[in-house]
């Protein structure tokens, strides 16, 4: 085994401690502890290993043995010896015992600034408040390179997600485990997971999507489209979670939800005024049906969603095939829209979809 040299610096002032220790018998000082601690923290700071530095003490405890004073005392001989070791080793103990507090203290210190660093970096990246140069030379601290496009996954579970949680953890390992060093991003925002991955890596995000949605207990994931530099990062986000909100509205099952495949319903809402128009006027009527609209409105979502085949429409609302018949001839007499005949289908189906965006008729349009 290699001879290790010992660092001085590390080791100011032991040698000393000792010596008055074998000399008096008493323990450290408080200053004397402190001086320990302060070294301790030192010897991380510049990234020394703290296992090196223990033995580094041993060492130089095992160096300096032969040359200690005996402690004075009523004792002698063999009682003498083991006072003095005593006294020695009781210094040792807490010479490093000390110094790995420092040295301790040191490395929480570094990992609390690490994530707090980290924190601002995520919370510009995905609210894209810093100036973008800046951005993309921290990006690559932390395994992004923003100037290659990225796409964003986000994924919502039940309860509230940070970056200790168990679930991610989880979904963390899986991840490294699979796609190694592959330059991703992992973390949490206001409680979801989020994960940043390239463009061009598709296999990570529908992964990503597999995981979380295990881990999360049939949790719901968005994955956003993939667009270029730091602000590409923002707008995918942005469409993940434009999508969740989406599904929630629409109440959408699919556990994995892509934006791409969403771009119809940002286009049916550009024009908010027309759409609410559509609803009043078209399914207006449904008001005066007993009950009011709400089952009739949700009978044709059943019927659209199940391809307008009316058994599958029945069985999804537990009713009888009859009983749905009925309701559709309702739904056509109050409205004047036959949901059989084409056209008046479509513009059943876009008025169902702009009431399930609008949240009518709980809310007023």
């Amino acid at each position: 085994m290699g001879h290790r040299e010992i660092p001085d610096d590390y080791l100011e002032g032991y040698a000393d401690i000792l010596t008055e220790a074998s000399a008096t018998g008493r323990r450290l000082r408080r200053d004397e502890l402190e001086s320990r601690r302060l070294l301790g923290e030192r010897a991380a700071e510049n990234g020394q290993g703290l296992r090196g530095l223990i033995v580094d003490h041993l060492s130089a405890t095992r160096t300096l043995w032969t040359r200690l004073p005996a402690a004075p005392g009523p004792e002698s001989g063999a009682a003498g010896v083991r006072a003095t070791a005593t006294a020695v080793l009781t210094a040792a103990e807490q010479a490093i015992d000390a110094f790995a507090e420092g040295y301790e203290r040191a490395q929480k210190l570094a990992v609390r600034k690490e994530e707090a660093a980290r924190r601002e970096f995520i919370d510009d990246l995905l609210y894209g408040r810093s100036d973008l140069g800046r951005l993309s030379e921290r990006a690559e601290r932390f395994g992004l390179r923003l100037a290659r496009a990225h796409a964003v996954a986000v994924a919502a579970g039940p309860e509230p997600y940070d970056d200790a949680h168990p679930v991610v953890r989880r979904v963390e390992g899986v991840l490294n485990a699979r796609f190694g060093e592959r330059h991703i991003l992992l973390t949490t925002k206001d409680g979801r997971l989020v994960c940043v991955a390239p463009g061009d890596q598709d296999d990570v995000l529908r992964f990503f999507g597999k995981q979380a949605y295990a881990a999360t207990d049939g949790g719901r994931v968005a994955v956003g489209r993939p667009h270029p530099g730091a602000g590409g990062v923002v707008h995918s986000y942005e469409e993940a979670l434009g999508a969740l909100d989406l599904a929630e509205r629409m109440a959408l099952d699919s556990p994995v939800l892509h934006a791409a495949d969403l771009l119809v319903f940002p286009v049916l809402t550009r024009d908010r005024q027309a759409m609410a128009d559509l609803v009043r006027s078209t399914l207006g009527p449904l008001r005066e049906a007993r009950g009011g609209a709400v089952p009739l409105l949700e009978t044709l979502a059943a019927y659209f969603d199940a391809g307008c085949v009316a058994a599958e429409a029945a069985r999804r609302l537990s009713l009888s095939v009859r009983a749905l018949t009925y309701r559709l001839e309702r739904i056509h007499r109050l409205t004047g829209a036959d949901p059989a005949e084409p056209m008046h289908r479509y513009t059943l189906q876009t008025a169902v979809i702009g009431a399930r965006l609008l949240d009518w008729p709980s809310r007023e349009l």
